[in-house]
């Protein structure tokens, strides 16, 4: 009988190789579509490479193991060891031309034998040998400095994949181009919308007006609601490596790696699907155990609450077997767009450090306007918003408002183009009175009881009970900042 052995391997640079800067020559390729097009297609790699391995080599798809999220497992026989390398290496050398050395494909074989501790401490320890010496598994001079992205030749690439992905029925692959997943086409194929045998793949995108093509980001920031912006949604499930680790069998390794990723990759396009979102959301990509979503702001914002409301669910049926919290919380951050022409990479970085910031904080949380809350602090933040919103649109209250109660605060009002941490010199909170004393100025008398109710709600809200122990709470500066881009026009 043939011995086991256990394949990993992992794309290593995501984030590197996606926040490389563009150079589109001449103008002739669009930064949104390239972008795109690179993050599918590193969505698309850890799909097909492992499902490629194992049709090249003549093995059952059942030896699949998991893929998805930069990363996949494979079972072989040991006597394909030799070939699995051979595939391996044409892969990573096709995978660090086309993203100009920044994006390696790296991996670790090792026997089924001992418990599934020992094995994976096994492939562990190979694979951080490879990573620990990236050198010999490239090309170029380690001393030379990386070319800009994208090379005219592979910008065609990118650009058809996130063009062609959204509508095509199959992925494929031929060894002729190991690293270039083809659409409706090549010697292996596999389904994109099977739902057992396929690839789970979120791919939705908000149609144009003409609902010929994908809709811009300046298209999506005019669907917003208030405030014509867009932005950029990342989530990430807290501390879902040791989730992992402390998986005692393979079975449960792979059972939970299956689990959360179709968990995004169902959920996510199920979501964007609905009325409230489908025109105003792109999903850029869905992985392993994160996700980034572009679109109008507003939608975002109801979109992150409604994917935690389902995590939150899916880790209580799911994982309540489970000890401990980790895997079972979800962070995420919203990024807006600073000004008009900001190019949705760099929303995409920025997106990317506030998630970092977030969870540096904190878990089971949501960084938005500059703040990073609980999400049992979120749903005050909106109570406090719809408040504010109800007495400028049903009592006629003027907007200003905001800016009155915002200026309370020791922070600037926040705006999308204002430096994160700016601080204003004159905004103090002294006297917790004063609250209801500008108020009282800015709105004047007035015997509506049901707006004097929302007017006394309001500073209750913002600063406590307590008007001896006051504190400006963080979810009232979140809803000043929410309600000033809903209520403008």
């Amino acid at each position: 009988m043939s011995v086991q052995i256990f394949l990993q391997g992992k794309l290593l640079g995501i984030e590197e190789f996606l926040a490389a800067p563009i150079a589109a020559e001449g103008g002739i390729f669009e930064p949104e579509t390239l972008f795109a097009g690179r993050s599918q297609w590193v969505a698309l790699l850890a799909e097909i490479l492992p499902r490629a391995l194992l049709a090249e080599l003549g093995l059952a798809r059942i030896l699949l193991g998991s893929s998805g999220g930069g990363q996949f497992m494979v079972v072989l026989p040991e006597e394909s060891r030799p070939q699995a390398e051979a595939f391996l290496s044409a892969a990573g050398s096709d995978i660090a031309r086309l993203s100009a050395e920044r994006l390696r494909l790296t991996w670790a074989m090792t026997e089924n034998l001992g418990d599934w501790s020992d094995v994976r401490k096994r492939l562990g320890e190979e694979m951080q040998r490879r990573r620990g010496t990236p050198a010999p598994a490239t090309a170029a001079s380690p001393f030379q400095p990386l070319p800009v992205l994208p090379a005219a030749e592979d910008a065609e690439l990118f650009t058809a994949l996130a063009r062609g992905l959204r509508e095509t029925a199959s992925a494929g692959w031929s060894p002729e181009t190991p690293a270039q997943p083809l659409l409706d086409s090549g010697k292996h194929t596999w389904s994109l919308t099977a739902a057992h045998d396929g690839i789970a793949l979120a791919r939705h995108s908000a149609p144009s007006d003409d609902s010929r093509s994908a809709a811009g980001v300046p298209v999506l920031a005019g669907r917003a609601a208030g405030r014509p912006a867009w932005g950029l949604l990342r989530g990430d499930v807290d501390s879902f490596g040791i989730r992992l680790r402390r998986a005692q069998t393979i079975e449960e390794h792979l059972q939970l790696s299956i689990m959360y990723k179709q968990f995004f990759a169902g959920e996510l396009e199920v979501l964007c699907s609905m009325p409230e979102f489908w025109k105003r959301v792109t999903i850029l990509y869905s992985g392993g155990d994160d996700f980034a979503v572009y679109g109008a702001w507003d939608a975002l914002i109801a979109l992150a609450r409604e994917v935690q409301r389902l995590f939150r669910r899916f880790a209580e049926e799911h994982l309540r077997d489970f000890p401990g919290p980790e895997g079972k919380t979800i962070t995420m951050a919203l990024a807006l767009a600073r000004q008009p022409n900001v190019s949705l990479p760099s929303v995409y970085i920025q997106a990317g450090r506030a998630l970092e910031q977030a969870k540096s904080a904190g878990k089971d949380c949501f960084h938005l306007f500059g703040r990073t809350l609980e999400w049992k602090h979120l749903a005050d933040a909106a109570d406090i918003k719809d408040t504010m919103a109800r007495m400028i649109g049903e009592f006629g209250c003027p907007p200003q408002m905001i800016n009155e109660l915002g200026g309370f605060y020791r922070e600037t009002p926040w705006t999308p183009d204002r430096a994160p941490g700016a601080r204003g010199k004159q905004d103090r909170f002294d006297r917790p009175w004063r609250f209801h004393w500008r108020l009282n100025r800015l709105l004047g008398s007035t015997r509506d009881r049901e707006l004097q109710k929302l007017r006394a709600s309001l500073v209750t809200d913002l600063v406590g009970k307590n008007v001896a122990q006051w504190r400006l709470r963080p979810s009232g500066r979140v809803a000043l900042e929410w309600a000033r881009m809903q209520t403008e026009v």
